[in-house]
């Protein structure tokens, strides 16, 4: 760490973190032979917000932070989405980099060049594009994560795998969800982070291509609020292999993707991510967020779609009855 501090010439060293992390992960930090300010903040979504924002802002300030110093975000995607946030719009923008210690966060947030926090009751509706000087990866980590945390993170995999190939798809699916082995896990890790790079290289600031990576979002994220407000929030990933199930079912009917592909999907999301409790009287609801979705444009819902695997279509307008039908199909299945 302390490389990288001198390679980049910070002059203050600030590490942000949550009180989750800051006892799992934290130890296996150098901090001891450098000067660092840590700024804690408390775990869970529910805290990604501009008050948490401020928080981290005002401590930069009281640490004497200056346009050369550096932000250290060690965390899941709450941590660098929101640290990278703060250090992207602290004095116009100041250098950070991102240390994911969960699965999730390591192969999509950590590495898109998207920071955000939650506003209005929606997900990452204020942001930035910044991309951190560096991203550092820590398959151990992922050695402290539960099994929702981890199953969270694979979802995002998942979806990689569609938008990749084939093989790749298949590969993903097989790979042992009981066993969870980190060291089978890491080169799967390893082409995720390619696959991600290649869209964000050749469209950093979300104009085209990049969109694809929404795939299984635009659901999922209606699907995520509307349990923010329940008893039982769902995890982000647990609500984007649901966003994943409900556009595949979408691309069979208007894209022509093979029906055998969204069998596959489906049998893989009810067995390892359980059913998504909602009922017919929450479809107005589901349907209200995603009107507020950020990838919609011309007064429509914008989704994802995949003619086959490895070929998206973006930008696909859908109607209402058109999102009932893949609510009916996930309600009804």
């Amino acid at each position: 760490m302390h490389d990288i501090a001198s390679r980049l010439r910070a002059d203050r060293i600030f590490l942000i973190t949550d009180s989750t992390v800051e006892e799992k992960c934290l130890p296996a930090i150098d901090t001891e032979s450098m000067d660092i300010t840590r700024i804690t903040l408390p775990a869970g979504e529910k805290h990604k917000c501009i008050c948490q924002v401020e928080f981290i802002w005002k401590s930069l300030m009281a640490g004497g932070a200056t346009r050369n110093s550096l932000v250290i975000n060690l965390g899941g995607g709450v941590i660098t989405d929101m640290g990278g946030f703060a250090a992207s719009t602290f004095k116009r923008g100041i250098k950070f980099i991102n240390l994911p210690t969960t699965l999730l966060c390591t192969v999509d947030a950590a590495t898109g060049g998207k920071t955000g926090i939650d506003f209005g009751g929606l997900k990452n509706e204020i942001g930035t594009f910044a991309f951190p000087e560096e991203t550092i990866i820590n398959p151990d980590f992922l050695r402290t994560l539960d099994t929702a945390n981890l199953l969270s993170g694979y979802a995002e995999m998942v979806k990689h795998s569609l938008l990749s190939d084939k093989e790749l798809f298949h590969k993903t699916l097989a790979f042992d969800m009981e066993k969870f082995d980190i060291e089978m896990l890491t080169p799967l890790i390893k082409r995720n982070i390619e696959i991600k790079r290649q869209y964000t290289a050749d469209d950093p600031h979300d104009y085209g291509l990049r969109h694809a990576l929404n795939l299984g979002h635009t659901f999922g994220h209606a699907f995520e609020s509307l349990s923010l407000g329940k008893e039982n929030p769902m995890p982000h990933g647990f609500a984007v292999m649901w966003g994943l199930v409900a556009e595949s079912y979408l691309s069979v009917i208007y894209k022509g993707l093979k029906k055998d592909i969204l069998v596959s999907l489906h049998a893989f999301a009810k067995e390892y991510y359980g059913l998504f409790p909602f009922s017919c009287k929450d479809y107005d609801s589901i349907i209200s967020i995603m009107t507020h979705d950020k990838k919609n444009g011309y007064g429509h819902i914008n989704t994802v779609m995949l003619a086959d695997i490895g070929k998206p279509c973006i930008d696909c307008p859908i109607s209402h009855e058109q999102v009932m039908a893949a609510l009916d199909f996930i309600r009804e299945n």
